[in-house]
This record gives structure tokens, C-alpha cells and sequence, in this order.
């Protein structure tokens, strides 16, 4: 896995050229695929393989039986159904007996023995769908569950956005690719076992009812026995190839029609997710034509799978309607020739019917089949992108990050590298130890943010080694917090689950952050991101920090949004009740640094950026303290200074 591209947002600096990593980066990037290829031109797995895979996933440690027991189920019923088929195709032969002889007493019992078996298929039927769509519900929750599994690793669910179009769109992978795949992996399934055991019972039903045919070619007689069996696997082998050669290009058209309606529906909702910035801008008439596009190729790829389907429309309708006759025109022969009855024709017809309806199953289910074909390879291209995400990078050269001996943070020679060559970040050496409070600063691209990504594990791309503390004593905060869907409590509490903590504990951390306006709604289901400030958003990220208590926290731009008091008040928190936590935050804006026992300046290079340290500060007898001479200082450096 190549690093990723460029954004824009961090990269300001020229390629290194003399650099070895820029060169491996280049490399790299030399082979990461066209976003723009189809997946059915850069995927070519065998079907069968990905469906093992899959299947062996949702039935690992015993979490599939549920499936296996109703597939069982299921199969009791189909071979249930299978012999009342038979009986059905029996009664059909005595009836038309008792018809064609005008035998009253005869005609109304076979009534009675017809509703007997129409009451036990019609069960029989009921059970089957019932079984059919639980299987659905099951295949469906296993199948989203290793999804969920495999994209919410730690950081996949970021770095899975960097890997091409096998890790694009997650959310239609895991909610309209899965459910194609449960549903139409079910229908299908049954399906061909139902044709499966209707073609073994009804090809034994109408050998023995057609009798041998002789042929005279060229003057040698050949005799062929069941030879209705052969007219009906001839007609529906037809009807197959026929259909395999026309419906082919449905596969591909399918795959680029959910490639194509993935990237509308992420439109519309970035769109919708951005509704105030696009007012604020007047730019409605831009996103306008932009979502124009995204239309048009949805319907470019909706009108070639509508011919497509058209096409395939002539071959299994004309093979729909030549069924009706066919099996009557092979067995009229013998019927003439009074070797048949006219109801053992009949049985004859029903046998016919159903066995090139089982062999024909194939024809009449060719454009569901390329829809279940698209989805299967959607979902396994995403699965295996997240199972090989680490795996492809591992061979790639990387940042070391593992767990500091003594619980301090380090950085040892580290390098960061974009896809293009590029090193944001070309050698970054320091050490930062408990109870520090360190501000790293530099100019608008030179690495902050992305350095503070690779602190996080997010950013793995460069080399040189991070020696980070323990996990679980570290918060990062960045500029934008996420605010997850329900309660505010959950909001505060998050990432640990709202009833953590005591809700005394979260109404005085509310309080404490100047939210106290909020304590009354803090049960209410709200789109909180939505409804709060960006800068209440970020107070709502200390809030969680005074819950969960850290001795380690990482800002990036965390006070971007707040007022000059509001800031103040934020970062006293540690001197107060945070008192004694480690802190490396990220900033630019003045007044920082008198918070900060130490900064470390990010400058550029030609080959990149280079951290270095700033010049100490006049030793103090004592930390600094967020008084109010403190906040004066602030409020001076940050009030513009008169031209």
C-alpha cells in the first residue's frame, strides 16, 4: 500500500530528490492502481474462492450455526416439496384418465386427493419462505458483523481511504452490497437446490414414461431410449448458451452502476453535510452541476444495463413461449401412435415442463445472477483490501511506533513521505517527558497536523521510530471532535459507553466547560454535531477529557474555535484538575507559548521539514500559572497590534 496522495492541506514542500525514502515513495506510488479502472477490469478473482472465504468467515467459532441450522431446514422442506411434486405430477396423469373417460366417480375423487395435496405443498411452501427469509436476516447480520469487524480494526476505517477503489465506499459495502448479497446469495441458492432435486426426481419420471425412438441414418438404425429427456436437456442447454453469450456484458454493467450510484449517494450527502458552508457561499449553482455529473454517469450506466436486459429479454421470453409447445409436439408422436394415453401425455408434459425448468433455471435467473456476481466481488474486494491493509504496508517502509520503556514520548529520526516523493517531515528527534506541556508550531503546511496523525498510528508512511505511552493513558483531540449519533451524555462520554460514568460527574464537567446550559438535554437524541457550535463542540472534547482523565493529551488546534477566555479557562484545566498530565498540542495562534513549558518549531527545508527546538525560556522558580495577569498577557498578544 503506497502512502497517499498529496491533499493539498499539508504539503507545500518540493520532492526530495536525493532523499532514499522520497525514492521508495515514488516507487510506491508507481504502483497504486487507477481510481478510475472498473472492478471487473482490476479484480479477477474466482467467484467460487471468495465465496469460501466469505462463508468460512461467517461461520468461524461457531457464530454461523444459526445459518446451517436453517440451510438444514430448509433442505428438509425443499425434499419434502420434491415428492408432492411427484404425487402432484401422478394425480395430474389420473385425472385427465378419469376426463378423457368421462368417469364421474372417479373425477371427484381425484378432486379430494387434489386438495389433500395442494394443503400439504401450500404448507410446505409457507414453511419455505418463512425459512428462506430468516436465512436472509441471518446471512445478512453475520456477513455486516465481519465487515464491521475488519473495517473498524484501529485505523483502518482512515487508512482503508487510501488503498483505491477495493476500500472506496464502505457504507455501501456494508449496507446495500451485503443486504444484495444475502438476498439474492438465498434466493439463488435455494433456488438451484430446489431445480437440483426437481430435475433428479422428474428426469426418472420421464424416461420412464417416453419410450425409445428409432432412427434410420443411412440405412442404419440407431434406437434412442428416453429420448424426451434428451429434447428437454437439448432445448434448455440452447436456451443456456443462448443466454450466457447475450447476458454476459450484465456483470460489468452491473458492477458500474453501484460503482456510480456509491459516488452520487456520497455526493448528495457531503452536500448535505456541508448545506451551511455551500450557503454561506452562494455556491448552490456550483454544487449544482457538480451533482449533474454524478446524475448523468448513474444514467449512462443505467441506459447500457437497460439495453443489456433488453437484448437478454429477447432470448428468454421467445424461450418462455416455444416452452409451452415444445414438450407437446415431442410427445405427440407417441400419442398418436396410441403408446400414450392422454393422460400419461399430460404426465409427460408436466414431467417435461419441470425438468426444463429446472435446466432453464439458469436462463430465467441470468440478470439476478450478474446482480449477486457484482455484489459478491464488491464485498470480497472490500474484505480482503482490510485484511491485507496492514500486511501491503508492512512490506512498505515505514514509521516503528511501539511503547516508550519509560512511558515518555519520543521521537527517533522520523521521516514523513507522501506518494509523490514529498517529505513533510524530514528528520524529527525529541523527547518529551511526564508533565511536560509541549507546543509544536511552524508554518500552514509543514507537517503539524500530519505528524500529530502519526503520534495517533493513523499516518504509518516514512521511517524512523515513535515511542509513544501506554495507549490507554492517552486522548488526542483534534480541531473538529466527533460528536457520535444519540445523547449528549453519550457525546461527553465517548468513546466509553454513557453509563460509565455517574451522572453527577457529567453535569460537573458540563458545568465546568461552560455548558451548564446543556445539562438538562443531556438524555436528548439530537444531531449534536449539527446543533452545537464549532466551538461548543470543542468544549464538549474537554469535557470528556476531565471524565476520562489522561495523563497524556494530544491537541491539534483543539482551541482553534474558542474565545480568548474561553481558551484560557480550557487550559487551566491543567493546572487544576488535570494537574500533573503531559500535553503536546499543536498551534499557531500568538500567546500559546506562555502556557507551554517548551516548544518545538517545525521549519522547512528544501528535502523538507525539520523539527528543532526553540531557545529555553528564562528559567522560572515556579510553572507558570493561568491567573489573571496570565489572561491579560493573552488578551494583549492576541489583540491586533495597531498599523
Amino acid at each position: 500500500m503506497p502512502p497517499p496522495p498529496a491533499t493539498g492541506r499539508e504539503q507545500e514542500v518540493g520532492p526530495g530528490q536525493d532523499n532514499t525514502l522520497a525514492k521508495e515513495a515514488k516507487a510506491a506510488a508507481a504502483h497504486q492502481p487507477e481510481p478510475q479502472q472498473d472492478l471487473d477490469d482490476t479484480v479477477k478473482p474466482s467467484i467460487g474462492r471468495e465465496l469460501f472465504l466469505l462463508f468460512r468467515d461467517m461461520l468461524r467459532n461457531r457464530k454461523g450455526w444459526p445459518m446451517l441450522r436453517l440451510g438444514a431446514a430448509i433442505l428438509v422442506v425443499l425434499i419434502g416439496n420434491m415428492f408432492g411434486q411427484v404425487r402432484l405430477n401422478q394425480w395430474n396423469g389420473a385425472f385427465f384418465d378419469a376426463v378423457s373417460k368421462r368417469d364421474t366417480s372417479a373425477f371427484f375423487h381425484q378432486l379430494l386427493v387434489f386438495v389433500v395435496i395442494v394443503a400439504v405443498l401450500l404448507g410446505l411452501v409457507v414453511a419455505q419462505t418463512w425459512l428462506q427469509e430468516r436465512l436472509k436476516i441471518r446471512l445478512r447480520e453475520r456477513l455486516t458483523q465481519v465487515l464491521l469487524d475488519l473495517w473498524l480494526k484501529p485505523n483502518h476505517a482512515y487508512q482503508l481511504g487510501f488503498v483505491g477503489q477495493s476500500g472506496a465506499q464502505p457504507d455501501q459495502r456494508m449496507q446495500e452490497d451485503c443486504r444484495l448479497f444475502s438476498e439474492l446469495s438465498t434466493e439463488l441458492g435455494v433456488g438451484m437446490l430446489q431445480a437440483l432435486l426437481l430435475l433428479v426426481s422428474f428426469i426418472g419420471v420421464l424416461w420412464g414414461l417416453s419410450g425409445p425412438v428409432s432412427l434410420s441414418i443411412g440405412g442404419t438404425a440407431i434406437t434412442i431410449s428416453g429420448y424426451m429427456v434428451w429434447v428437454a436437456m437439448g432445448y434448455a442447454g440452447l436456451g443456456s448458451g443462448l443466454t450466457w453469450l447475450v447476458g454476459r456484458p450484465l456483470i460489468r454493467l452491473n458492477t458500474e452502476r453501484y460503482a456510480r450510484e456509491a459516488e452520487l449517494r456520497y455526493a448528495l450527502v457531503r452536500v448535505n453535510e456541508s448545506a451551511e458552508s455551500v450557503a454561506l457561499y452562494n455556491g448552490e449553482p456550483d454544487e449544482r452541476r457538480n451533482l449533474d455529473d454524478f446524475v448523468e454517469a448513474v444514467l449512462t450506466a443505467s441506459r447500457r444495463l437497460s439495453g443489456g436486459l433488453a437484448r437478454l429479454t429477447w432470448i428468454t421470453s421467445g424461450y418462455g413461449w416455444l416452452a409451452i409447445v415444445v414438450p407437446i409436439l415431442a410427445a405427440a408422436p407417441d400419442y398418436f401412435a396410441g403408446r400414450l394415453s392422454f393422460g400419461e401425455m399430460m404426465m409427460v408434459v408436466g414431467a417435461f415442463n419441470q425438468v426444463q425448468a429446472a435446466l432453464r433455471y439458469f436462463v430465467d435467473n441470468f440478470p439476478k445472477i450478474a446482480d449477486w456476481r457484482s455484489a459478491v466481488l464488491r464485498v470480497a474486494t472490500f474484505r480482503q483490501a482490510a485484511i491485507d491493509l496492514d500486511e501491503v504496508a508492512a512490506e512498505n517502509r515505514r514509521i516503528d511506533i511501539a511503547a516508550h520503556p519509560q512511558g515518555w514520548l519520543s521521537f527517533e529520526g522520523v521521516a514523513i513521505a507522501l506518494s509523490d516523493g514529498s517529505i513533510l517531515i524530514e528528520d524529527a528527534t525529541a523527547e518529551i517527558r511526564p508533565g511536560e506541556r509541549v507546543l509544536i508550531m511552524g508554518e500552514s503546511g509543514s507537517g503539524k497536523s500530519t505528524l500529530f496523525r502519526a503520534i495517533s498510528g493513523l499516518w504509518p508512511w516514512g521511517s524512523g521510530k515513535i515511542r509513544i505511552p501506554q495507549p490507554e493513558q492517552m486522548m488526542f483531540l483534534p480541531q473538529r471532535p466527533y460528536l457520535p449519533l444519540g445523547t449528549l451524555r453519550a457525546a461527553v462520554s465517548y468513546p466509553a459507553s454513557p453509563d460509565t460514568f455517574a451522572d453527577a460527574d457529567v453535569r460537573a464537567a458540563l458545568e465546568r466547560c461552560g455548558l451548564g446550559e446543556f445539562v438538562e438535554m443531556l438524555d436528548r437524541h439530537e444531531r449534536w454535531d449539527r446543533s452545537l457550535s464549532l466551538g461548543q463542540q470543542q468544549r464538549v472534547a474537554f469535557a470528556r477529557v476531565i471524565l476520562h482523565r489522561p495523563q497524556w493529551v494530544f491537541m491539534d488546534e483543539a482551541t482553534s474555535a474558542l474565545d480568548e477566555e474561553n481558551q484560557a479557562s480550557m487550559l487551566a484545566l491543567f493546572e487544576n484538575e488535570l494537574k500533573g498530565a503531559s500535553v503536546l498540542s499543536i498551534g499557531h495562534r500568538p500567546g500559546l507559548e506562555e502556557f507551554h513549558t517548551r516548544t518545538l518549531h517545525i521549519r522547512k527545508t528544501s528535502e523538507g521539514a525539520v523539527l528543532l527546538a526553540r531557545p529555553q525560556r528564562q528559567a522560572r522558580s515556579e510553572k507558570p500559572r493561568l491567573g489573571p495577569r496570565w489572561i491579560g498577557r493573552f488578551r494583549r498578544r492576541l489583540r491586533p497590534q495597531e498599523s
